[in-house]
């Protein structure tokens, strides 16, 4: 193809957009409230699976021992944990390493307020397995395994923190999708409509052209490059308000709402985009082409 007919093509396709400017700025409306709202989304479901796999990488459970458990009863205790499914890494936390990590966060290092406690540790039976899982899920049939050997005292593990997370997520996941759908729908709808309405202004001009020996590419060309960019455009602009969103709205979160912080950090506008970019550009681009061609199907008897 010639360097010629390449731009005559895009000329044609901007001057197309330009025809039909009402639905033309419709569709780019429509299709930028979509990527706005999947960018949005995108960001809200990737921020809560990385708090997700922040729990799932702490201690998922803890496991105490029996006043009196000698040292044999303990070491088999935890032989008996890493032989189960799921379990990531088994660490022991002897009653000194308890106390000190207790002063270390209660007393905030101060040797003084702890000199009293110097010769009789409070948590001289708080001994302990830290268990780390692969996944968080893991928790309910090994905590009920666990609880029944010999020698184990206690079992604490995050089940109600961690079932509120992944229900949480998953509602959060499926309305996103429903939402998105339907507006994707309606973006493709108004693009159809947008692309049929220039063949049908274009409609005797389109003729002449096939009379002196236009091709069909040379023909439908201007208009799949129409629906492109639309997409392009209905998908950029948003793009870059939700970088400037993301950005001031985890800002003002982290100063303000520390109860959210200490959940889990949020994940960079980088980390986002590395993702919410392609997909974006991708969708508009393939939304606006997909439009395209079924208008041109259904419309150009070329």
């Amino acid at each position: 193809m010639r360097i010629s007919t390449i731009g005559y093509t895009l000329k044609q396709g901007v001057k197309n957009i330009f025809r039909n400017l009402r639905f033309s700025l419709a569709s780019v409306a429509t299709m930028a409230a979509c990527i706005f709202l999947f960018g949005l989304f995108l960001a809200i479901v990737m921020n809560f699976n990385s708090m997700l796999r922040e729990v799932e990488e702490g201690v998922g459970i803890t496991v105490f021992f029996e006043e009196g458990a000698k040292q044999e009863q303990i070491d088999k205790i935890g032989e008996e944990i890493k032989k189960q499914k799921g379990v990531k890494e088994v660490k022991y936390v002897s009653a000194e390493e308890a106390w000190e990590s207790f002063i270390t966060q209660y007393f905030d290092g101060d040797d003084q307020a702890a000199a009293g406690f110097k010769d009789d540790n409070p948590l001289a039976n708080s001994s302990n397995y830290e268990v780390y899982l692969d996944k968080i899920e893991d928790q309910t049939e090994l905590v009920a395994y666990i609880e029944g050997l010999d020698g184990v005292r206690e079992v604490n593990h995050s089940k109600n923190a961690s079932t509120t997370l992944t229900s949480l997520n998953r509602v959060v996941g499926y309305t996103s999708i429903g939402i998105i759908l339907i507006l994707f729908a309606v973006a493709f709808f108004l693009i159809s409509n947008t692309i049929a309405m220039g063949i049908s202004i274009r409609r005797e001009e389109i003729g002449i052209m096939k009379l002196i020996g236009a091709t069909n590419f040379f023909v439908r060309a201007p208009f799949v490059i129409e629906g492109i960019l639309i997409g392009l455009v209905g998908a950029g602009l948003p793009l870059g308000l939700v970088y400037v969103c993301y950005n001031q709205l985890i800002k003002y979160i982290q100063d303000r709402f520390h109860v959210f912080t200490a959940m889990g950090s949020f994940l960079s506008v980088q980390t986002i985009f590395h993702i919410l970019l392609p997909v974006g550009l991708g969708l508009g681009v393939g939304i606006g082409l997909l439009g395209s061609a079924v208008a041109i199907r259904k419309h150009l008897r070329v």
